[in-house]
């Protein structure tokens, strides 16, 4: 049975636009072809949502997972598919977190779980931990960007998925503007017929 899972962004959760957007058109898929969904709140801690979502997939086979994450949830993709060999979707995703957000150092309030926590320096060391030097499958590995982010430098992610499939869009925003046009699509590189129901 093929699976995917929605990684959502730093400071955001299950609620996310995309990773509901996504739930809606596999949902909208005939029974015989709708893929276990995966919309988890992950934990704030980097290390906690590495192993929240290795509990998800479990004993999978590689060809059956697809991970799909955005900003931060991008990173842990890379991260997961590295070590499963599975396949990733990454929209806009953050190359270097441990960088990205020291500017964020200190208290913060989880707009979309309501969550407070401290953002310290240990939390940036696990980061730092979980990075992926170098994809070692690039044909696994799927980079939606938008050259109008305003967070992040899209051609640092070209780079670094450099062989990968690449679809770069120019204008648009770090939320991803229009992320349910590629639905479609990333239904198709996840091995699922995206067709709805007829």
């Amino acid at each position: 049975m093929m699976r995917i899972a929605y990684l959502h962004g730093f400071n955001s959760g299950p609620a996310s636009a995309k990773g509901q957007a996504l739930g809606r058109a596999i949902a909208a898929l005939p029974p015989t072809r709708r893929p276990e969904y995966f919309l988890p709140r992950l934990p704030t801690w980097p290390a906690e949502a590495i192993d929240a979502v290795e509990r998800w997939a479990g004993s999978s086979e590689r060809d059956e997972l697809s991970f799909v994450g955005s900003s931060l949830g991008g990173f842990y993709a890379t991260r997961l598919a590295q070590t499963r060999g599975a396949r990733a979707i990454l929209v806009n995703p953050v190359i270097d977190p441990e960088h990205a957000l020291a500017p964020y150092l200190g208290r913060q309030s989880n707009p979309a779980t309501g969550e407070q926590y401290e953002l310290t320096p240990q939390f940036l060391a696990e980061l730092s931990a979980l990075k992926v030097e170098r994809i070692t499958h690039p044909g696994r590995y799927l980079l939606l960007a938008q050259a109008g982010d305003e967070l992040l430098d899209w051609r640092r992610a070209a780079a670094f998925y450099a062989g990968a499939w690449q679809f770069i869009q120019g204008g648009g925003d770090h939320a991803y503007r229009d992320f349910a046009r590629q639905v479609p699509e990333i239904l198709r590189f996840a091995g699922v017929d995206g067709r709805p129901a007829a």
